[in-house]
C-alpha cells in the first residue's frame, strides 16, 4: 500500500503571504477582512473583503509576463513555487511522474468581465489575444505544469467552495493509486469584483456587515453571511518512500479524503448534514483512525445559519461522541472565505496543527449559537498535541469533501 505524505507547501492569504506568516497571524488571531478599495462599493450592500495585501507578484514572475496572466492564476504560480521551494521536489523526481492538480472555483473572473467591457466599448479589435488563455479554469495547472515541468498526471477540479479539497484529494488518489509520485495540488481565486459580489449579494449569501470586526463569525448566534476572500494555497503531495529516500522534510500523512454529493439543491445544504457526515466517514475509515486519536477539525464555517447548522450536525452524526471532545475551528473568520482556494489553506492550517501542537481560533465567536453545541475553540489559540487533523468544505451543487492528515 503506497502512502502519501506532504513535503512542501506555499500560501497566499488576506493573512499573509507565504506560510509562516499566514500561520503565526492565525495563531494570534489577527482579522483579514477589510473595507475593498479597488472599487466603487457605494452603490452594493456589501463593503467588506478578505483581501489579499501587498502581493508581490514580481517575485515570482517576470513582469513581461504578468499582463498574460489573470490574478487568479498569479496567486497560483506564487504559492506553488513556494511549496516546490519548500519540499525541495525539483531535480528529484522523474518528470513524467510529477503531476499538478489545481482547481478554481471561478477563475479568470477579472480577465473575463474586462475584455466585456472593452467589447462592449470598442468592438472585438479590443479584445485581449491573452482573452482566452487568461480566463479558462484550467490555466492555473497548466501554467505550473509548464513552469516545473511536469509532465505526468495533471487534472483542474472546478467544485465550487469544495475545489481546494477535491484537488488535493484528488491527488492523494493518485499517488496512492501508483499514477505519480508526487503532485503540486492546491486550489486558486481571486473574484473579489463587483460582478461577483452583486451576484452573491444579491443571493443573500453575504453578511452585509459594515463592522470588519464582526462581519466573518462563524458558529456565532448573530452571523449573517460569508465574507469573501481570495488567494491560493498549494501543497507537494509525495509517495512516502520516494520522499524518505530523498531524504525530504515530512510535515503529514495524506491519510485519508471523502467525496460526496448531497443531491439535494443547487446552493442550500443537505438539511441533516447527511452528504458530509458520509465524506467524513470515509475519509476517516481510509485514514484508519481510532477513538484514541486527539482530534482537529477545520471546518469550513462559513458563517451562514445553515453551513454551520448543517456541518455541526454532520460531525455529530459522522463521529458520535467524538465530535464533542474534538476541537473544531473556522479560519474563514480571519481569511474570509477564498472559494476555490479555501480548502488548500485550510489543508495547509490542519498540517500546520499537527506539526505546532496548536489549534488556530475562530475569532469573533462572542455568543455562541444555542444550536451549536461542540468546541468551535473561540477567540484564542489553544495548544493541544492532536494526532489527527481533517478539514471539511462543501459547495455549491451538493460538494460535499473531507481530508484527513496524521502526524508520521
Amino acid at each position: 500500500m503506497r502512502r502519501v505524505v506532504v513535503t512542501g507547501m506555499g500560501a497566499i492569504t488576506p493573512v499573509g503571504n507565504d506560510v509562516e506568516t499566514m500561520w503565526a497571524n492565525m495563531l494570534a488571531g489577527v482579522n483579514g477582512v477589510e473595507k475593498i478599495t479597488a472599487f466603487d462599493t457605494s452603490d452594493l450592500k456589501v463593503h467588506l473583503a478578505g483581501t489579499v495585501k501587498n502581493f508581490e507578484p514580481e517575485k515570482y514572475i517576470e513582469k513581461r509576463e504578468l499582463r498574460k496572466l489573470d490574478i487568479y492564476c498569479q496567486y497560483a504560480i506564487a504559492a506553488a513555487q513556494q511549496a516546490v521551494d519548500d519540499s525541495g521536489i525539483l531535480g528529484n523526481v522523474d518528470e513524467e511522474r510529477f503531476g499538478v492538480y489545481i482547481g478554481a472555483g471561478i477563475g479568470g473572473l477579472h480577465s473575463f468581465v474586462n475584455n466585456v467591457t472593452a467589447l462592449n466599448e470598442g468592438g472585438p479589435r479590443k479584445v485581449s489575444p491573452f482573452f482566452i488563455p487568461m480566463m479558462i479554469g484550467n490555466i492555473a495547472t497548466g501554467n505550473v505544469a509548464i513552469r516545473f515541468k511536469a509532465k505526468g498526471v495533471s487534472l483542474s477540479v472546478m467544485s465550487a467552495c469544495a475545489t481546494g479539497t477535491h484537488s488535493i484529494g484528488e491527488a492523494f488518489h493518485a499517488i496512492k493509486d501508483g499514477y505519480a509520485d508526487a503532485i503540486i495540488a492546491g486550489g486558486t481565486e481571486a473574484v473579489i469584483a463587483p460582478l461577483t459580489i452583486a451576484g452573491f449579494q444579491n443571493m443573500k449569501a453575504l453578511s452585509t456587515n459594515e463592522d470588519p470586526e464582526t462581519a466573518s463569525r462563524p458558529f456565532d448566534k448573530n452571523r449573517d453571511g460569508f465574507v469573501m476572500g481570495e488567494g491560493a494555497g498549494m501543497l507537494v503531495l509525495e509517495e512516502y518512500e520516494h520522499a524518505k529516500a530523498r531524504g525530504a522534510k515530512i510535515y503529514a500523512e495524506f491519510a485519508g479524503y471523502g467525496n460526496t454529493c448531497d443531491a439535494h439543491h443547487v446552493t442550500a445544504p443537505d438539511p441533516e448534514g447527511a452528504g458530509l457526515a458520509r465524506a467524513i466517514k470515509i475519509a476517516m475509515a481510509e485514514a484508519g483512525t481510532t477513538d484514541d486519536d486527539q482530534l482537529y477539525i477545520n471546518a469550513h464555517g462559513t458563517s451562514t445559519h445553515l453551513n454551520d447548522l448543517t456541518e455541526t450536525m454532520a460531525f455529530k452524526s459522522a463521529l458520535g461522541e467524538k465530535a464533542y471532545d474534538a476541537n473544531i475551528s473556522s479560519t474563514k473568520s480571519m481569511t474570509g472565505h477564498m472559494l476555490g482556494a479555501t480548502g488548500a489553506i485550510e489543508a495547509i492550517v490542519s498540517v500546520l496543527t499537527l506539526r505546532d501542537g496548536m489549534i488556530p481560533p475562530t475569532i469573533h465567536l462572542n455568543e455562541q449559537d444555542e444550536e451549536l453545541d461542540l468546541n468551535y475553540t473561540p477567540n484564542k489559540a489553544v495548544k493541544r498535541d492532536v494526532t489527527v487533523a481533517a478539514s471539511t468544505n462543501l459547495g455549491f451543487g451538493g460538494h460535499d469533501a473531507c481530508v484527513v492528515f496524521k502526524k508520521i
